[in-house]
């Protein structure tokens, strides 16, 4: 039964993450894939411990390396990588070209710095727009199309500037022999801040996650989180809930983490009276909201950190009130689901018993501790994850099923750059289109357009950044979506508004994530539903409705940045998080159309209403919302409805 479970998930992950369309058999290339996988993977951890390479040659080897395993290991033509039997020559030929015109900055790292002042030779140039297309095929080859025609449009964009129409987009245009050279070989594009900051960090903190799953702290997640809600009401779609916001902090994949836990935690809300789409959408949405999730998140926030000049550890400290709402909506939700369809938790002889499991297993905690203390402690993240890596390493040891075997460490070592492909490739392209807005001063255009476009109201600057994030979110990785809004528009809502930089950034971070689980293209909604085998549409539908805190916690924080910790006072702040989670448990019960009894329309509106205004901090707001969650609270005790599960519907949390 398992095994038919785990080729399903794998079918499901195939089918829905591009990152997963690999070559299953790759013949005598295995040992050269082996070897460079481990290879990337000690680099990174030597690099770590010793010091990272000047910036360029760091992203050489990073990139480099990783396109050379990218071109062997992923089929040119989607739907291939179970039909090969071996590598074809001319993946071969691309793979070791790709490693050669990157590798190429490190053999001619003098010259080329001497280049920027006397000009770029001509093989010079042919080397960077070489570089620059195998970039974009190896990022076609394991994130998909959309980001690739993105990256094309820039391009052509920064050739053909001065044959658009509008006198705001327009500009002189640049040839190809300017163009790739700045893109290849100058610190704004392809080996700008999001490929350097994927060198030194990113890649150490995916290394990390892959430790924790392979030495089964992953698993321990889990049985956590079953011994903490599992007894509740609706303790299931709970459990799922809390399982994944601890599994996805750490692996930063809404898809993959949703297969990942989906896999057992679907099928048991199912069984417990769930509805399929409820259970594949409280999945996808939980899994989605890790990437938000302190302290690790996803990887744009490592990138962040770069942007806004400021310690990882004040992005993770913003970051924890808004995903404590993110998470309490989704909760809530599943709460009033459960209430509603009178769905009781789990036998306590069926759930791990929590003081058992912390003296058993306890320990593997530690490196998620140690991780957060010693970047509290002001050091850098490389530190974090070097640390973290070290004590995951040493606790395997504690048990016999968690040991790792010398061939197991190169397992490890090899998955640790397997899966870190799709994000280098991904930001490299990210790159490309970074060092194209520079170049043309795309960023300031569009500002211009978005404030032209809103007519300077906020509101409305604020509504069409959050559909550009969404759209563009649809297509791109969150990575690269976010490189791609902090470049164009949030130095429009900083600059133009005066708004807190930590806000904005967090503000289009939020809203490339949540595209994830916003029809029509919302990919871990889609993997949640087909492990649930449930209507993949509708499944996307109720993950919104679910995760109704995202969209509303962001214009939350931009409006009142004392929720990102800016300008805070102990008083206010907890007087504002009180409101807000008591307005988020009326929104949720709203759109669930649960709250005492089940509500009529006018009273999901009214508490939709009421918990809006607690949820935004003023004190007549307060008043006035507090009194009609109230209101509605007393209203439906009072009304004694015949509806389905009214026997259970006092269960309690």
């Amino acid at each position: 039964m398992n095994e038919n479970l785990n080729k399903n998930a794998q079918e499901i992950l195939e089918r829905y993450d591009r990152e997963s369309q690999f070559r299953q058999r790759i013949g005598r290339w295995k040992w050269v894939v082996t070897f460079l996988g481990v290879y990337l993977t000690v680099f990174h951890l030597y690099t770590g411990y010793f010091g990272t390479l000047p910036s360029q040659k760091q992203g050489a080897v990073h990139l480099g390396t990783a396109l050379g395993i990218i071109f062997l290991l992923y089929p040119a033509k989607k739907g291939m990588h179970r039909l090969q039997k071996n590598v074809p020559w001319y993946d071969v030929v691309l793979a070791f070209t790709a490693m050669y015109v990157t590798y190429h900055k490190i053999i001619f790292f003098d010259a080329l710095l001497k280049s920027r002042v006397t000009g770029y030779s001509t093989i010079d140039i042919i080397i960077s727009a070489i570089g620059i297309l195998l970039v974009l095929e190896a990022t076609r080859r394991t994130v998909g199309v959309p980001i690739v025609v993105v990256a094309s449009i820039t391009i052509l964009y920064a050739i053909f500037g001065k044959h658009i129409p509008t006198t705001i987009l327009s500009h002189p245009g640049f040839s190809i022999d300017r163009i790739a050279p700045n893109i290849w070989y100058q610190e704004s594009g392809v080996f700008g801040t999001p490929i350097q900051i994927s060198a030194k960090f990113i890649f150490l903190f995916l290394f990390f996650g892959v430790m924790l799953i392979h030495t089964k702290i992953g698993q321990f997640f889990n049985d956590l989180a079953f011994s903490l809600t599992g007894r509740f009401t609706g303790g299931t779609a709970k459990t799922a809930v809390v399982a994944s916001a601890l599994q996805g902090m750490v692996s930063g994949s809404s898809v993959g983490n949703t297969v990942a836990s989906g896999s057992f935690t679907i099928p048991m809300m199912k069984k417990s009276g769930f509805k399929p789409e409820f259970a594949g959408a409280a999945e996808a949405s939980a899994s989605t909201g890790g990437q938000i999730m302190p302290p690790i998140m996803g990887a744009a926030a490592f990138i962040m950190m770069e942007y806004l000049g400021v310690p990882y550890s004040t992005i993770m400290l913003a970051a924890i009130i808004p995903a404590t709402l993110y998470f309490t909506g989704i909760f809530i939700g599943t709460h009033f689901e459960a209430k509603k369809l009178g769905i009781f938790g789990m036998k306590k002889s069926q759930l791990p018993v929590f003081k058992d499991l912390m003296l058993r297993n306890g320990y593997m905690l530690l490196p998620i501790i140690l991780m957060i203390g010693t970047i509290l402690s002001g050091f850098t993240p490389q530190r974090a994850a070097m640390l973290g890596i070290g004590a995951v390493f040493v606790i395997s040891f504690f048990q016999k099923g968690t040991r790792l075997s010398f061939r197991k460490i190169i397992h490890v070592l090899e998955q640790g750059a397997r899966v870190a492909l799709p994000v280098i490739a991904a930001v490299a392209t990210a790159g490309i289109i970074a060092g194209v807005v520079s170049i043309t001063g795309l960023g300031a255009k569009f500002a211009a357009g978005i404030i032209a476009l809103s007519g300077g109201h906020l509101i409305l600057a604020l509504f069409f950044t959050m559909i550009a994030c969404i759209v563009l979110g649809m297509g791109l990785p969150t990575t690269a979506n976010y490189v791609v809004t902090a470049t164009v528009a949030a130095p429009a809502l900083i600059n133009e508004f005066g708004l807190a930089p930590i806000a904005v950034h967090l503000f289009v971070f939020y809203f490339g994530i949540v595209a994830d689980i916003t029809p029509p293209v919302c990919l871990a909604a889609y993997a949640g539903a087909g492990i649930a085998r449930a209507n993949p549409f509708k499944t996307g539908v109720t993950a919104v409705k679910l995760s109704i805190a995202a969209f509303i916690v962001p214009y939350i924080f931009i409006y009142n940045p004392i929720f990102v910790l800016v300008d805070v006072t102990p008083i206010k702040l907890i007087i504002a998080l009180m409101g807000a989670i008591v307005g988020m448990i009326a929104v949720s019960s709203a759109v669930i159309g649960h709250f005492y009894r089940n509500s009529l329309p006018w009273e999901r509106m009214v508490l939709f209403a009421g918990g809006i205004m607690m949820i935004f901090p003023e004190t007549i707001s307060d008043l006035v919302g507090a009194a009609l969650i109230i209101g509605i609270w007393f209203i439906q005790k009072q009304r004694k409805d015949v509806e389905r599960g009214s026997a259970n519907e006092r269960a309690s949390v």
